[in-house]
């Protein structure tokens, strides 16, 4: 989880910057040069906030009040004029204005992935290419919990397109609630007033439904349309509900300044990439509504809204757009190339600069043609713009889907058994066995298949639900219960091996991300996550009614802002509780994960890219401390018996990717199935002296 995910900006549809109680100009609603400059404060912010802060800015909450704004109102005020909606006049007023710039963009991401990336990433862009193309990105990152952290090397180029996509889905949702709108007008059974009721009561549920997702599964909520369409409902509202909001001359100044205060705030006041779209997401969406509600009706503009419509403001608001678009992947694609968590100053302003000159070509040569043609040209000349515009979107989707065929059609299936004298694994380390070099499984393509069963079977869960499986001899008396999260699932291919050679039942209680834990916000937390202390309670309970002989948890993690590992205070607080319900307890030590300068990389693609097994590792003082951080603390817990294997992971001096011909990460930190029945003899082991099973 982390820093900012941006949204896309507004389109600039004929009628974007005519809204209804602007200044009357001839009769007419005159263009908000303020919203111009309020779109350009917000893409500075985003920008500025991506680049250098690694913080959500509030600007996208800023864009999607601006979007639901202008669109509506756009759609709005042709009913009124032409009695209905104007589907295809408005769709490709829409796709004119957002599609060029998107398709180019990821044409030269997918380029630059060819050429800078390792090919096993390729899969993963294309995918997302796909996604960010039909609109359905946000449900793709919501689905695989790619949640945001600080840029780095490891988020994908176009993650930031997941907000493209809830604004596009939700035009299609207002537009289709405006045709019914219209229809019903049409026989005198709705006017604006029963329109603003409708969209009041729509926009109040999806602020509940994000005040509360917010609270309980944020990861999901962050990219959930239903959850962030109450901002884009707030701009609608304003937009229809625009003829009857006036504001004291003597109050549109305040009104105005102290909406452009809130959005420049935003960024330092709220960690919106843990908070939004909840409750705190009001700050960002309050403050777009007070300066756009500033400018109704006004017949001269207060000092703030003069400010925003000033050349500065309003030059960045032209090309919002495509720096937006263009801003994310440069910055992402400096970062893998350098190897960085952060561009610096410098550097970040030769990321921004070559932003801005990207986004202004993209609107000289690719938007304003297609849009408008030069005065005194005929549009007969958008035809060469529009020609390369179809042939780039027809070769993007060609190698995405023609990929994404050929991945399909070679599955990569891992192994299932490897020849222990061919592939020793673990063994290679604990008994220096002997072993001919041999091709590495599973290979980089199969790494990220080779899964523990649960992951596929579905017993490891990614909500609420606690779901229990049994592995290993299911027909065995004695027991081990292995609880917690993915941590404690990499070690379930050991397990079974265990339970089928020595006669006993491994129940899983295993949930997505979450340790088990006490607290709504545990100190290793990166943001609240009361579902996991729900989920940690039940699964005590139910341990409680049906006893295990014994329950195997992690003892240690990671030390988020250091060397090493530790044990957390909340692990200890476990500890007590599992202690005052009688359970035995083996407390296994956790594996490395593989990080350089906070960043966090998969082995595979280390390897893919001119990396091998030494050098796409850790030096082992980097990741693990000298002695298991759990002895000490365990020695005050009679029940409690410390489990480490790290000799089993890594060399006294280096933790190395790949052992005894056998591949040890599937990603940036789980262990691959192979390489985990692998340890199976050392676990073994060190069980059975506790136990004395065998």
């Amino acid at each position: 989880m982390g820093a900012d995910s941006v949204g896309s900006m507004v389109p600039n549809v004929r009628s974007a910057s005519r809204v209804d109680g602007g200044m009357a100009v001839g009769g007419t609603v005159a263009r908000r040069q303020d919203l111009d400059g309020l779109r350009g404060v917000a893409i500075a912010l985003v920008v500025a906030f991506h680049v250098w802060a690694g913080r959500v800015s509030g600007g996208v909450d800023v864009f999607l009040v601006l979007s639901g704004f202008f669109f509506t109102g756009a759609v709005v005020r042709a009913v009124e004029r032409a009695g209905g909606v104007e589907v295809g006049e408005t769709a490709r007023r829409t796709a004119r204005r957002l599609m060029p710039s998107l398709v180019v963009v990821l044409a030269a991401v997918l380029l630059a992935t060819v050429f800078l990336r390792p090919y096993t990433q390729l899969g993963e862009a294309t995918v997302q290419t796909l996604a960010s193309m039909f609109y359905s990105q946000n449900w793709y990152l919501a689905t695989a919990e790619l949640d945001y952290l600080s840029p780095d090397p490891s988020v994908s180029p176009l993650q930031h397109l997941w907000s493209m996509s809830v604004q596009g889905q939700f035009y299609l949702a207002i537009f289709a609630l405006l045709a019914g709108w219209a229809w019903l007008r049409r026989r005198g059974a709705a006017g604006r007033v029963a329109l603003v009721i409708v969209l009041v009561g729509l926009g109040s549920l999806s602020f509940w439904y994000a005040a509360s997702g917010t609270t309980q599964h944020q990861a999901w909520t962050y990219y959930d349309s239903f959850a962030r369409g109450w901002e884009l409902l707030a701009g609608a509202i304003l937009a229809v509900a625009a003829p009857w909001l006036r504001m004291p001359n003597r109050l549109r100044g305040l009104a105005a300044a102290i909406g452009l205060a809130m959005v420049v705030s935003c960024g330092p006041l709220f960690d919106g990439a843990h908070q939004f779209p909840g409750v705190a997401a009001l700050w960002p969406v309050l403050a777009a509504c007070l300066v756009i509600a500033s400018g109704f009706g006004a017949t001269a503009q207060a000092w703030p809204n003069r400010m925003l419509a000033g050349r500065l403001c309003t030059e960045l608001g032209a090309i919002a757009y495509p720096l937006y678009l263009w801003h994310w992947p440069i910055l992402i694609f400096y970062l893998g190339e350098t190897g960085r968590a952060d561009a610096g100053v410098v550097d970040g302003l030769v990321v921004i600069g070559a932003s801005l000159v990207l986004a202004y070509a993209t609107t000289r040569l690719i938007e304003t043609p297609l849009r408008m043609p030069p005065r005194g040209q005929r549009a007969d000349n958008r035809k060469p713009t529009g020609g390369l515009v179809t042939a780039m979107t027809v070769a993007v989707l060609i190698a995405s889907v023609g990929w994404q065929v050929v991945l399909v059609a070679n599955p990569a299936v891992p192994p299932q058994a490897l020849d222990a004298q061919r592939y020793p694994g673990a063994q290679a380390l604990l008994t220096g066995a002997e072993y001919s070099p041999e091709p590495m499984r599973p290979t980089v393509f199969e790494g990220q298949a080779d899964t523990p069963s649960p992951t596929t079977d579905g017993c490891i869960t990614p909500d609420r639900e606690v779901r229990v499986c049994t592995y290993g001899d299911p027909t065995a008396d004695r027991s081990i219960a292995l609880v917690g999260g993915s941590h404690s699932e990499h070690w379930l291919p050991a397990l079974e091996v265990l339970g089928v050679e020595h006669g006993f039942r491994v129940i899983s209680y295993l949930k997505e991300g979450c340790p088990v834990v006490l607290s709504d916000e545990p100190s290793y937390a990166e943001w609240p996550f009361p579902e996991c202390h729900e989920w940690s309670v039940e699964v005590l309970d139910r341990l409680s009614a049906e006893p295990p002989n014994w329950v195997l948890t992690l003892s240690t993690r990671y030390r988020m802002d250091g060397l090493g590992d530790e044990v957390p205070a909340e692990y200890l607080e476990v500890w007590t509780a599992m202690q005052d319900r009688g359970f035995n307890v083996l407390a296994l030590r956790d594996t490395p994960r593989l990080r350089r300068d906070g960043v966090l990389y998969r082995a595979t693609d280390c390897l893919a890219y001119r990396g091998d097994p030494d050098s796409c590792g850790l030096d082992r003082a980097e990741v693990l401390d000298p002695l298991d951080p759990a002895q000490e603390p365990a020695a005050g817990y009679p029940n409690v018996h410390p489990l480490d294997l790290s000799d089993a992971v890594c060399r006294p001096q280096r933790c190395r990717v790949v052992e005894g011909n056998v591949l040890i990460y599937r990603d940036e930190h789980h262990l691959t199935a192979s390489y985990a029945r692998s340890l199976a003899p050392e676990l073994g082991r060190q069980i059975g002296a506790i136990t004395g099973w065998w």
